[in-house]
Order: structure tokens, then sequence, then C-alpha cells
């Protein structure tokens, strides 16, 4: 029929933010919509996503605190990268078929006028890593570390999460230039993992009664690298632990995402700025794409340790787009095991 859309009978599924929390997300503050899809436009193409990533970040662009990106609109796609398959291309640059990384969000199909999108060879790795270890996470552990923590052959780098896909990838990096790595993570089956599979020198549960203590013994010469991206209870027993002019790349609070209102408890930041002086600490926060001029670099060997082995990583998988407001949550409280990452597409 003529001027018929052949794409008429396909939906887009979409997780939209319904309210902004308050505290910890529930299940209320997302709508699922369904929508038609679009025809592409003239240079245009269309996207059916495979994978997609959640992350920490995600949770700071509910809220409409000051932050370094734009809160989202109530109504608006939650943000997120993906894994997509070009099913219609309009656009010279790609054909139907082609795998690509964009940042499509929470949805099964997006528009894409072919900006920001870099391909992907399925034959390289499995896809769902450019999500991860070689992706954002992996590039976020690879540019922070090594532009800002500098770890040099003999020193202690800490890293917290360290069972997650920063955190791990922070460590293995701190080994390959020659550094002692100490993990911090929660519970026995993920220290275990931290230890076993990805080689740290030392991990420890940063649930044991006996936390500090047990960091501190870990650490006999004290800490000259800290990765911070947890903040909390950690950061308090990390910090007496930092020697003279050790650096704290910092990419990410988890700890204090969910909190409303003042913190609680005394004012630690006369202690935090008499040690930042005595100390001559450097404190700096990042976001990765400050180094983005640094990516063919990462590319190039995050992929060859990948290959050889050198750089271990895990996924944890959910299946269906309609899981993923629970799986976010849980990842803000730590029950993911691994790079938390939505398996939209099942048929992928």
């Amino acid at each position: 029929m003529p001027g018929r859309n052949p794409l008429r009978d396909l939906i887009n599924r979409r997780i939209v933010l319904a309210s902004r929390p308050e505290g910890r997300p529930t299940r209320e503050n997302f709508r699922i919509e369904d929508v038609s899809v679009p025809e592409p436009g003239e240079g245009e193409l269309l996207l059916k996503v495979q994978y997609l990533s959640l992350d920490p970040y995600m949770r700071g662009r509910m809220s409409t605190a000051k932050s370094y990106a734009r809160p989202l609109d109530l109504g608006e796609v939650i943000v997120g990268g993906t894994v997509a398959r070009v099913v219609r291309s309009r656009h010279p640059g790609y054909a139907e078929g082609d795998l690509v990384l964009s940042y499509s969000g929470w949805q099964t199909y997006s528009l894409s006028k072919g900006e920001g999108l870099r391909k992907l060879d399925l034959a390289a790795a499995p896809v769902s890593t450019a999500l991860g270890v070689l992706g954002m996470p992996g590039f976020t552990a690879y540019s922070g570390l090594f532009t800002l923590g500098r770890p040099q052959p003999g020193e202690t780098v800490v890293v917290a999460a360290a069972s997650g896909p920063v955190g791990a990838t922070v460590g293995q990096l701190a080994r390959i230039k020659g550094a002692r790595a100490v993990g911090i993570a929660g519970g026995p089956e993920k220290c275990a993992y931290v230890r076993d599979e990805l080689g740290f020198d030392a991990v420890v549960d940063h649930r044991a009664p006996d936390f500090a203590a047990r960091l501190k013994d870990a650490c006999p010469k004290g800490v000259d690298v800290y990765f911070e991206n947890v903040g909390g209870a950690v950061w308090d027993a990390v910090f007496p632990l930092l020697n003279p002019f050790a650096r704290v790349p910092v990419c990410g609070l988890i700890a204090w995402y969910n909190s409303t209102g003042p913190f609680e408890g005394p004012n630690q930041l006369p202690l935090v700025m008499r040690d930042v002086l005595s100390k001559s600490l450097t404190l700096r926060g990042f976001i990765q794409t400050e180094f983005v001029s640094q990516l063919p670099d990462f590319y190039r060997e995050m992929g060859a340790w990948v290959r050889e082995g050198r750089v271990h990583y895990r996924e944890d998988i959910v299946n269906g787009l309609d899981n993923a407001p629970e799986a976010f949550v849980g990842l803000l409280e730590g029950r993911n095991f691994g790079k938390l990452v939505v398996k939209v597409d099942e048929t992928a």
C-alpha cells in the first residue's frame, strides 16, 4: 500500500522517569510506555537495542541536585549506554545489521543521526564488553588510575567495590604497573573472586565488624593511591591510612547517592582538610569524558590485555527491559556481582 509505514506494527517499549526519587528509588519512580516506532528520515538510522548498561551515575540524573550533567525531565527516557543493531538505515555511514555502541537509554528502539556511535566488531570480543571492561567503566578505571593515580612499582593501591566493573579493572591495572592491589568488597563470595580470580594481593570485607583494623593490616606500608568510588564508611577507614603525597582519584560516591538532607555524624571536614595540607594529598574528582583523547590508547591496550588474559571481567546479566528498574535499585544496594547489563533483545 502506498505510503504505508513498514514499521507501523513494531512497538517501542521504553522506561521513563515518572517521579523523582526521595532517597532510595522505588518502582513507582519509573513508568513503562509502549509507543510506535518511527521510520527514519534522510540521514537517520533506526537502532534496535540489544544490551543496556546500568550504572550508578544514573541515580544523579534522576535528581535536580546540581551535577556535571543536566537532570532528566519527568517523562523522559532514562539515559544509558547501549549496544544496538542497525535495523533500518538512511545514513551513508551505516548499513543494516551493523552493531554499534550508542546512548539509546532504557528502550527497545531509538532513532539516531549517527552522531556519537561507534561500530563494534563481534569477532573482537563479546559485544556486551563494550558496556563494561572495554567501555565506559573500563575507561573510567584506565583514565582515572593512570592519569590521576599514577601508580608506581611497589606502591599500594586500594579500591572499593573491587568486584564491580570499575574497581576490578583498577586493581588489575595497578598490578600490571607493578603496584600492590588491595581490594574492598562485600561478602565472602565477592572477596574470594577478587582474590582468587582477579589476582589482587589482598582483599578486605567491608561488612566485617573490624573492617578498619583488617584494612590497616592489609596495608602495612600505608596507601599511596585510593581510587574512590564509594565514600561512606569505606572512606572513613581508608583516609587515615593515606601516605604523604597520596593521590585520590574520585569517580563516584555511591554510598551517598540516596542520601537526602544534611548528612549525619560529626563534621569531618576540618580533619580531612588538615591531612590534605599536612600530607600534601591530591584529591581530584573526574568524569571519564575529560580524557576522551586517550580512547585510542585505551582500546588498543585494554583490548590486548583482555585477549591475553591479563585483565579479567565478570558480567551480571538481567533478562528483559521490564526488569531494569528492580536491577538498578539492586545496583545501588550492591546486589549485583560484576558489570550489570540488561539483555533487552532476548534473541540477540
